[in-house]
């Protein structure tokens, strides 16, 4: 999951943006150091890893393989060429036409003979008598012989017995008689039957990305329609009576919930289509009820909440009814408290997160987008990832793997440097609404001093 460094602070194949490619400091200017920050800044302080039980404790990457290994792969399904985009198809399109399907000129110009014209100069042309004129979608049989030009635009028929075209601009552009400045080879200017693709020939083959030169390769070879893989279902649920929808003004102890539109909005971003379900009902008929709805409906459940490794609330009452679901610490932070079951009678997937804004987005980030790219049938799953220069130290409590919010930026002498967002005083969503970037601090790393490198995940919308 994460990149390796190539020796000049990047990781190679990484596709920069605008944001990774922002403001950049003065050459040789060296960040100043600060007093070395806790990326636990504002957090409730975490349980050393080795106090948890090791029934309930968990790697990242355990939690994380139980999920891929769980999610399921959604039945491809026929969809328009246009409504396809974005998606991987899911057969290969073998093409039944020709494409082009005639001789054509690529260009504005004169069908000839490469033979006539292969000694033309600017300072000894070669004059041809023009015959006729071909333009595109005129579909009458022509044809020329030695010593004549048929005058054509891109993509009209070539007339038979033309081998070439000649640019207009290299002709005096005449209609009785043309004068020839220079001839190109034969084959210059022409798009010969089935240069594209011919008959029998695969169009888009099975796992490509639909996007608009695959449409337009489509509709070329007549395909109206297009199996690909679909865009998983998601529902989106939030547990919690503390919240309330963000219409409604919260009174003292409540909270507007948040996370059921972010993560909705993360989910879409990941290329799925992400139902936002909203609270869930406090009353325990009705959330089995709403519960098992969601899981008819859904290729994969997603809830935010506060849960707890071996205890059980309503909700977490009412989801073990539907099936097994593991609750667990994770070593990470934020949000060490993960879940994960498949539920119901077609055992659909089920991820629980943290309730904490934060670290909900930072437990999608890791869980669950992997799971949705799955889904879809990408070959890459994770974010690529880079390694920066810690603009200031931080620390990191051993035993977890950290995930905080920074700002990632080019630096001129190459490579990147990257920050932690904000100075602590902040509120958290305004930090992390700055953010570009996590910045992942390993298990068994306590610290980052200013100028050493760490792994570093930009935030790339739709990446």
């Amino acid at each position: 999951m994460t990149g390796k460094d190539d020796g000049t602070g990047r990781t190679p194949g990484f596709r920069d943006t605008q944001l990774v490619d922002g403001p950049a400091r003065p050459p040789g200017e060296i960040p100043p150091v600060p007093t070395p920050r806790s990326v636990t800044e504002g957090a409730v302080p975490l349980p050393p890893a080795e106090s948890v039980p090791l029934s309930v404790i968990c790697t990242v990457e355990r939690h994380l393989d139980e999920i891929l290994s769980s999610v399921p792969q959604p039945d491809p399904i026929e969809l328009a060429v246009l409504d396809a985009q974005g998606l991987l198809c899911a057969e290969e399109v073998i093409s039944q036409r020709a494409l082009p399907a005639f001789d054509q000129a690529a260009l504005d110009g004169y069908a000839v003979r490469a033979e006539d014209v292969a000694g033309a100069r600017p300072n000894a042309p070669v004059s041809l008598a023009v015959v006729g004129e071909s333009v595109a979608g005129a579909g009458v049989p022509s044809s020329i012989g030695p010593g004549l030009a048929f005058r054509v635009s891109a993509g009209a028929m070539l007339p038979t017995g033309a081998d070439v075209v000649v640019p207009g601009v290299w002709t005096d552009q005449g209609t009785v008689r043309v004068e020839v400045l220079a001839g190109p080879p034969t084959g210059g200017y022409v798009r010969r039957t089935g240069d594209d693709v011919a008959p029998g020939d695969p169009a888009v083959q099975v796992g490509t990305p639909i996007g608009p030169a695959q449409i337009s390769l489509l509709a070329a070879v007549g395909r109206e329609r297009v199996s690909v893989r679909p865009r998983p279902r998601i529902a989106v649920l939030c547990a919690g009576t503390e919240l309330v929808d963000v219409g409604t003004a919260p009174a003292p102890g409540q909270v507007v919930d948040v996370n059921s539109y972010a993560l909705a909005a993360a989910a879409r971003d990941a290329g799925a289509e992400a139902y936002r379900s909203g609270i869930l009902p406090t009353e325990r008929r009705r959330l089995t009820e709403v519960l098992e709805s969601q899981l008819l409906r859904s290729d994969l459940v997603l809830i935010a909440g506060t849960f707890a490794p071996g205890g059980f609330d309503m909700v977490q009452e009412v989801l073990a009814e539907l099936g097994q679901m593991n609750f667990r610490q994770v070593t990470m932070h934020p949000g060490p408290v993960q879940g994960f079951g498949r539920l119901g009678r077609d055992q659909v997937p089920v991820i629980c997160i943290p309730g904490e804004p934060v670290a909900a987005l930072v437990a999608f980030e890791v869980f669950v987008r992997p799971a949705i790219r799955l889904m879809l049938g990408k070959r890459q799953l994770f974010r690529r990832t880079v390694q920066a220069v810690a603009g200031q130290p931080l620390v990191s409590p051993l035993g977890y793997r950290q995930y905080l919010h920074g700002t990632v930026m080019r630096h001129p002498d190459g490579g990147y440097v990257v920050e932690p967002v904000g100075n602590g005083t902040e509120a958290l969503l305004a930090r992390m609404a700055r953010a570009n970037c996590l910045i992942v601090v390993d298990e068994d790393v306590t610290g980052v001093a200013a100028g050493a490198l760490v792994t570093v995940m930009p935030l790339l919308l739709g990446g």
